[in-house]
């Protein structure tokens, strides 16, 4: 039997005779964190949408636990246990952290978030929302709006908010981008945390984060794998070296 938890084959995108994702074959191993590499106009972002069915390849398929998942809703595939952490955020910035976290864990209700269900109701949630927020280090600010709080604590909130979705795969866009580096060093920390029975693809520019947090990386290029491998691996490649100094110098 397959390890892999996520696959695909032959993997294509075009747009208006562009190619952005040209026939990638992709494997992730279950309970590994691996990242989506390359230069600016790899790739990457597309095939990450690919992945997360906000886009529909052109050609191509996607295995997600041995079901073919290619022409599935990006919210069918999270109900299967495949979430990107963006599906379910911090889009409330006006309530708490503990309102955004109970917000999602109202799923488990159905389709509906019952806004309208009494308080009584609703504070059920409040234990297991206050278990994520300090998972994620946030259980100093429960009670603070959304809004105010810094942006490393906001992504740390996303991922709060996502992982109350209970997800068997968590599918990360750049989740240190944008962060100062304590910012960068309290998400590395957090993803290490919640990989526990987890699987996470991640798309990362930083490589320093890459190196010490992933056990396999794919490279893309202008939409094909180029290497893959661990860090050491990947890194040395001159095919990859050569693809990062071209887009340095363009």
């Amino acid at each position: 039997m397959s390890d892999a938890i996520l696959e695909t084959a032959g993997l294509t995108r075009e747009f208006s005779g562009f190619v952005a994702v040209n026939g990638v074959d992709l494997r992730v191993r279950q309970g590994s964190i691996h990242a989506l590499i390359g230069p600016n106009g790899a790739g990457k972002t597309t095939c990450f949408n690919l992945l997360t069915k906000f886009l529909q390849p052109t050609r191509g398929t996607i295995q997600f636990k041995g079901a073919d998942i290619t022409g599935m809703k990006p919210a069918s595939v999270a109900r299967l246990g495949l979430v990107r952490s963006f599906q379910i955020s911090a889009v409330f910035p006006h309530l708490t952290a503990l309102e955004n976290v109970r917000i999602a864990l109202q799923r488990a209700r159905g389709a509906s978030f019952d806004f309208w269900r009494s308080e009584r109701v609703l504070t059920s949630f409040d234990d297991r929302a206050r278990e994520l927020l300090f998972d994620v280090g946030l259980s100093g600010y429960a009670e603070e709006p959304a809004g105010l709080l810094p942006y490393g604590r906001k992504r740390a909130l996303e991922i709060a908010t996502t992982l109350a979705l209970d997800p068997e795969m968590l599918l990360l866009d750049e989740p240190t981008a944008g962060m100062a580096h304590e910012d960068v060093d309290r998400t590395v920390a957090l993803v290490r945390r919640v990989r526990e029975n987890r699987t996470i693809l991640m798309v990362e520019h930083n490589l320093s984060v890459v190196e010490g947090l992933c056990d396999t990386i794919t490279v893309l290029t202008r939409g094909r794998v180029l290497a893959e491998g661990d860090y050491a691996t990947v890194s040395k490649n001159p095919d990859v070296v050569t693809a990062y100094q071209g887009a340095a110098d363009a």
